[in-house]
């Protein structure tokens, strides 16, 4: 095994498993939360959106098609503010994007759950909109493997098609891959179940669960920004 102290660290430690397991857990946590909780729609992922959002065109219906850009909207500006900023961020020297957004994460979650339960949906619907496409775009590569921590339908194909790959070919790269997709659609699922319990006892503080885990894994990046991969900023996290 590698050293830890090295520069020659083989996966940094955004790109470990275990962060991996605790962000897609959250994107379970999200989906069931805005579910049950927060107008029945997922968060994590615009197909849907951009489905209903042709539909709305189709039928003429243009105050429908008005409001679901602005879901789609939060999603591409997530997406570009990660972007831009994961650049900007590596200039600073301190901490990585990735931990600082799971820090942004945290502090946005604990707002969420602070919001009275009458409070539009949307607002939550759309801050999580933004963070989910964030994650997503930031968080690409699980110890080399390409993967994403905030939707599982990729994951259900890896499965299968790696599966196919290992079961006619005896292929160890695809074993591994079935392995690491199958844990994320599994932890996923966990998220899920869990959000769907503490949300019937906790209501719209559950999502209090979820900042929690991600306030884990905030601490543990960084302590790892600040100590045995502090001469590591410069590296670029697999995938981007």
């Amino acid at each position: 095994m590698l050293d830890e102290n090295t520069e020659e660290i083989e996966f940094l430690e955004c790109e470990k498993k275990w962060v991996y397991w605790c962000l897609i857990v959250v994107a379970g946590w999200f989906g069931a939360y805005t579910f049950l909780l927060r107008g029945g729609v997922f968060c994590n992922a615009q197909t849907a959106n951009v489905v209903l959002f042709g539909m709305a065109l189709g039928e003429r219906d243009w105050t429908r098609a008005a409001y679901l850009l602005v879901p789609i909207g939060a999603y591409f500006a997530g997406a570009f503010v990660s972007e831009y900023l994961g650049k900007t961020v590596k200039r600073l020297h301190f901490l990585r994007w990735d931990t600082i957004l799971i820090g942004l994460e945290v502090i946005a979650v604990v707002i969420l759950g602070l919001l009275p339960e009458e409070a539009p949906d949307q607002i939550c619907q759309i801050t999580l909109n933004f963070i989910c496409s964030m994650q997503f775009n930031t968080f690409r590569q699980v110890q080399g493997i390409s993967a994403s921590t905030t939707f599982v339908t990729n994951h259900i194909r890896q499965v299968g098609s790696n599966l196919a790959k290992y079961v006619r070919h005896k292929d160890i790269a695809s074993k591994e891959k079935v392995i690491i997709h199958g844990q994320m659609i599994l932890f996923f699922t966990l998220g899920a179940v869990i959000s769907t319990i503490c949300g019937e006892y906790f209501r719209y503080r559950s999502i209090w669960g979820a900042a929690i885990i991600l306030t884990v894994v905030f601490c543990r990046l960084a302590y790892a920004d600040r100590s045995y991969e502090k001469k590591l900023l410069e590296r670029v996290p697999r995938g981007h």
